[in-house]
């Protein structure tokens, strides 16, 4: 039996969206257990995504209102990307976020978002995709392997870095 395709649409962020886009970041926390660690606001996301040097842009799948979810919702996912450089291979889009409700996985929205970033980057002149996932998230990990990306952790042996709080302040005034 062929599983019947959801109906649903991939568009642009808009400033108006930044709502259903902090409600849909707030759940993805949850789901990666980390929603104690959310400090933006939708007034952050209004500003950084929406002022004349974005730091951010977005994507957003909608379904008719016919298939809202059940606490009605019509925004079901997002995907929010940014460009980088990279010394070696140049233009690059980074995926910060994907996306898509628990009761509307399953149904293409997640791979037609990722398909959306690819083709925004490759309309860029971006030569790669770069995104984290969660060593735990195994779902995530083998839609992702499935779509022909790897892991650069393990095949090119790097670590991902990150300075933030006191240890950035403290960099930025010339560190130790």
């Amino acid at each position: 039996m062929k599983r019947r395709k959801m109906d649903f649409t991939i568009r642009a962020a808009t400033l108006e969206d930044c709502k259903e886009v902090a409600r849909m970041i707030m759940e993805l926390a949850e789901y990666e257990k980390v929603a104690d660690q959310i400090k933006i606001t939708q007034k952050d996301l209004e500003q950084d995504g929406f002022s004349k040097n974005p730091f951010f842009h977005g994507i957003i799948a909608e379904v008719p209102e016919q298939h809202r979810s059940k606490d009605g919702h019509t925004k079901v996912g997002y995907a929010l990307y940014f460009y980088t450089y990279s010394s070696w291979k140049g233009r690059a889009v980074y995926m910060e976020d994907l996306y898509v409700m628990p009761e509307f996985r399953g149904k293409g929205i997640g791979k037609a978002l990722m398909s959306k970033v690819a083709q925004l980057g490759l309309a860029a002149g971006c030569t790669q995709l770069n995104f984290a996932v969660l060593e735990w998230n195994k779902p995530s990990l083998d839609f992702y392997l499935s779509q022909g990306c790897y892991d650069v952790t393990s095949n090119l042996g790097y670590h991902c870095m990150r300075c933030e709080g006191d240890a950035l302040v403290h960099l930025a005034q010339g560190g130790p």
